[in-house]
């Protein structure tokens, strides 16, 4: 049976840009093993499956290897399609999901996510995540899925290359570098090995984890961020009491259908 699938660059206003998400539209859910095979045959960061569910949609995200609790990109894209591509007619989308219920506006050529806020606690970071990158943090914290290690320059985070087998010793879905930026508030990077992905391009979701702690520490909730991986990613974060709201472009690449 054919099933449309949609490639979606996501937090970028251009092709080859930001993070690549797939995209499935189905009508009634597939076996999850199923779910799981589609995305590890894309090979993307994320595949992301949405389905009607009374007046809104259930959505899932999975990696090469794991389902996973929340991505933001791959929900940006889901937004796209919806939007753009599959007659959705009204500014706001409700998705419920792992992580709750999620909600997308379209706000001109933007995508506004409405996230829960991650807020970050303090930590003594472990031993093998920070010689997986070789260089101490000024702080460390950890939000639900993530560690979040900060530092003081952009060039630091531009120039880590990570020990990605001592980085898997480290039980958590992946780790964010941060600093402050040279031309925006915030830039980062982010790393899974434990899911299947050295680096990820762009990952939205790690913002609700950066957004309170960068807004916090610069005394603002309006943020302009970067993600500073090869193919880089813009960002536009508000903290809003306990949500967060992630704005971004998405560009479609490519329109076609599998067949299961």
């Amino acid at each position: 049976m054919p099933h449309p699938i949609y490639h979606i660059d996501a937090f970028t206003d251009h092709l080859f840009g930001g993070n690549p998400a797939a995209v499935i539209p189905l009508l009634t859910w597939l076996p999850d093993q199923t779910l799981q095979a589609i995305a590890a045959e894309n090979n993307l960061s994320e595949t992301a499956f949405y389905a009607p569910e009374g007046d809104h949609f259930r959505l899932r995200w999975f990696t090469p290897k794991v389902e996973v609790d929340l991505c933001g990109h791959a929900t940006l894209a889901a937004a796209n399609v919806l939007f753009r591509h599959e007659g959705f007619s009204g500014d706001r989308i409700h998705f419920e999901s792992r992580s709750g219920t999620l909600y997308v506006r379209k706000k001109g050529d933007l995508y506004e996510l409405d996230f829960p806020a991650d807020v970050p606690q303090p930590i003594d970071p472990p031993a093998a995540l920070i010689e997986s990158l070789g260089l101490d943090p000024m702080e460390a914290w950890q939000g639900r899925d993530d560690w979040m290690l900060v530092y003081a320059t952009e060039r630091l985070i531009s120039n880590f290359d990570p020990d990605f087998q001592r980085m898997t010793r480290a039980s958590k879905r992946g780790v964010v570098v941060t600093a402050p930026g040279d031309e925006v508030d915030f830039v980062s990077r982010f790393f899974a090995p434990n899911v299947g992905i050295p680096e990820d391009p762009v990952t939205g979701s790690a913002h609700t984890l950066l957004t309170p702690y960068w807004s916090k520490r610069l005394g603002k909730s309006e943020l302009k961020a970067r993600q500073i991986s090869q193919r880089v990613g813009s960002l536009q974060c508000r903290l809003d009491g306990d949500r967060v709201l992630i704005a971004g472009q998405a560009v479609t690449y490519l329109i076609g259908q599998i067949s299961l």
